[in-house]
């Protein structure tokens, strides 16, 4: 009898915690917002925020108004001809270093592996900006959000 008892109460424990957890699961928001774009932190983590969310229109709004700028369709055709693809990156903003109305953004951009027992590398990247007009504007990007191909001059054969 006692030992009913306590299969008892570790069952009610063990459905307890599945409850818990299920409620965490579902309640649980994974918000990441859009931050101030006064400074070029903010902006690379708007543009990847944009990138990430498929807001492709948003995330044009960061280039800069540059020589060979690609067109909007360019821009969008970069993603899904697969020339851009954020896929399982993530990114952390480190330091930011401003000179001359230009800045450079430290990045960590972290990769997934596919393999279940290997863990997430990192590599440190730059993102650079220009100032336009008294707004930041993103000039080169890692390769996970940007395609080389922007801004360059078109061949000519």
């Amino acid at each position: 009898m006692k030992q009913d008892k306590f299969l008892t109460g570790i069952l009610i424990g063990i459905g307890v915690l599945i409850l818990l957890a299920l409620g965490l699961f579902f309640t649980r928001q994974d918000k990441r917002d859009y931050v101030a774009e006064t400074v070029p932190d903010g902006i690379v983590h708007n543009y990847v925020l944009a990138v990430l969310n498929k807001d492709y229109q948003k995330a044009y709004g960061y280039l800069a108004d540059l020589e060979h700028k690609p067109t909007y369709e360019q821009y969008r055709q970069s993603f899904f001809n697969g020339m851009v693809n954020p896929g399982d990156v993530g990114v952390d903003i480190g330091a930011v270093e401003i000179h001359d109305g230009e800045a450079i953004v430290t990045l960590d951009v972290y990769y997934s592996n596919n393999d279940p027992f290997s863990s997430r590398y990192s590599n440190m990247e730059r993102a650079l900006l220009v100032e336009q007009n008294g707004d930041w504007k993103l000039s080169s990007m890692p390769y996970n959000f940007w395609d080389y191909g922007w801004y360059q001059e078109p061949y000519k054969p």
